[in-house]
């Protein structure tokens, strides 16, 4: 708001005004002092146009007091020394009886079975619980690993010889979890495979499979083998061929017995992603046969086993050896052919509880270096799931007991030179922090200090058009006269 100018008739009115009263303070009270609002107060005080400062009653309001920030110490950057990596060792998995041991790791020697003892297992049965009972096995041979699991496709007909996959599911996850493992499945060359079929009937069959009418079949078998993990399954095809038990028999016409089987191996190493290896296992003697004369060709053929049971009653163990055909010619003519030696099915039979029989067999296995070999557990023949047989058992597991745990290797893997470590330098010690100080409250504000007011200063209020003019109030003292008397 802009303060208007005063006429000047107003200003003279004004002055007469303020003449007057001036007068009438002397004559009333005696000397005047007039005072500013910028000097020390004394007569009259010229207040600003703003009103005076109250004195300070209310609390002001608080400051909230600055909350220094707490002091971090001085952290000093800990300095990681280069680290050399340590080879660690290679430490075999403790072996639990009741659980299947892990596979073997980098830097674990193989498993004995494929150098110093053959790999070996059993036939327990042929579906899931031969699986199941392969732990328990391990179990009662004192955590021995078992590597080997063997079963046999049922052959009463062809839709089973080519391996229905739900019949093969279990073993092919027990071979998937270790890769040292092997699978030996048995698979019939034609159906009705214990009916007793004629010789004639038999012939005639060989000699349409020579042919090629039953090659699908094998390709399917082949098929869910690679299609559930297992390419690299072990076939014992067309077993004891040299006997007289089963339809897939070779004496009825070795000739279209040799070029059937043959034929069968050819279309199964067709399907891609096969790894298979076909053992050629006649039973041991001459039996019906000789079973040389059944030997299809080494091209065909990957391993050469055996089944050798204690037969006939009365045959000495010398005797199995050298009888005709028996376990030295076997022994002999795989290694003319360059062939490892296995044997799927041993176990006792005629001579009944044999520990003799038991002790040779197990040492002949040792010696000749068989690739595998599987018991066939189950009376008469076994020693677990039989107790028919108490002193060739207790020769079985005395020999078996912990065999092929997994053990460290007697030459270390040489590891990777490392680098030289950096020595690390000594981290300066942190310096300790100052305990900051405690904050203290912000200082209660002084409280203004509030006019004096001027000794019987009386204010004179003159209107505001006046003050205005005058440049603030009027304020009169009066002293008394008794100072002049």
């Amino acid at each position: 708001m802009v303060t208007k100018r005063l006429r000047p008739w107003r200003r003279r009115r004004a002055l007469i005004v303020t003449g007057a009263l001036i007068a009438a303070a002397l004559v009333a009270g005696g000397p005047v002092s007039v005072d500013r609002a910028d000097a020390t107060p004394r007569g009259v005080r010229i207040a600003s146009g703003e009103p005076s400062p109250e004195p300070a009653s209310a609390a002001p309001a608080q400051q909230t007091p600055a909350v220094p920030p707490q002091p971090t110490p001085a952290v000093t950057p800990q300095q990681t020394p280069a680290v050399t990596p340590q080879p660690t060792p290679a430490v075999p998995s403790q072996l639990t009886p009741s659980v299947t041991p892990p596979a073997l790791g980098p830097g674990v020697a193989p498993a004995p079975g494929s150098d110093e003892f053959p790999a070996f297992g059993a036939y327990l049965d042929y579906g899931p619980r031969g699986v199941t009972r392969m732990t328990q096995l391990s179990q009662w041979l004192g955590g021995a690993d078992l590597r080997v699991g063997h079963t046999y496709l049922p052959g009463d007909r062809w839709s089973n010889i080519e391996g229905s996959p739900t019949f093969l599911d279990s073993w092919a996850k027990w071979r998937r979890e270790r890769d040292d493992r092997l699978f030996v499945l048995n698979v019939p060359m034609l159906e009705r495979n214990e009916e007793g079929v004629s010789d004639g009937d038999v012939q005639a069959l060989l000699q349409r499979g020579a042919a090629g009418e039953f090659d699908q079949h094998f390709r399917t078998l082949a098929e869910h083998l690679v299609t559930l993990g297992v390419p690299d399954t072990v076939l014992v095809l067309g077993w004891e061929m040299n006997g007289v038990t089963y339809t897939h028999r070779c004496g009825p016409d070795p000739r279209a017995w040799r070029k059937y089987w043959t034929r069968i191996v050819t279309t199964m190493r067709s399907v891609p992603g096969q790894k298979f290896r076909f053992d050629f296992t006649p039973s041991r003697g001459r039996d019906a046969v000789p079973w040389t004369r059944c030997y299809p060709g080494d091209d065909v053929v990957d391993i050469i086993g055996m089944d050798a049971y204690d037969q006939p009653r009365g045959l000495s163990f010398d005797k199995q050896v050298s009888e005709p055909y028996g376990l030295e010619r076997h022994v002999g003519f795989a290694k003319k052919h360059n062939k490892p030696v296995s044997y799927p099915e041993w176990g006792l039979f005629r001579n009944g509880d044999n520990p003799e029989y038991m002790r040779r067999m197990l040492a002949w296995m040792d010696e000749h270096k068989a690739l595998y070999n599987t018991l066939t557990d189950y009376c008469p023949h076994g020693v677990w799931q039989c107790d028919k047989n108490p002193e060739a058992s207790k020769v079985y597991r005395a020999a078996l007991t912990g065999r092929d745990k997994p053990v460290l290797p007697t030459v270390p893997i040489t590891p990777v030179t490392p680098v030289t470590p950096v020595t690390p330098v000594t981290p300066a010690t942190p310096v300790t922090p100052v305990t900051p100080a405690t904050p203290t409250g912000p200082a209660a504000p002084t409280a203004p200090t509030a006019p004096t007011a001027a000794a019987s200063c009386t204010p004179v209020r003159l209107g505001d058009w006046v003050e205005r003019w005058i440049g603030g109030r009027v304020c009169l003292r009066f002293g008394g006269w008794g100072q002049y008397l």
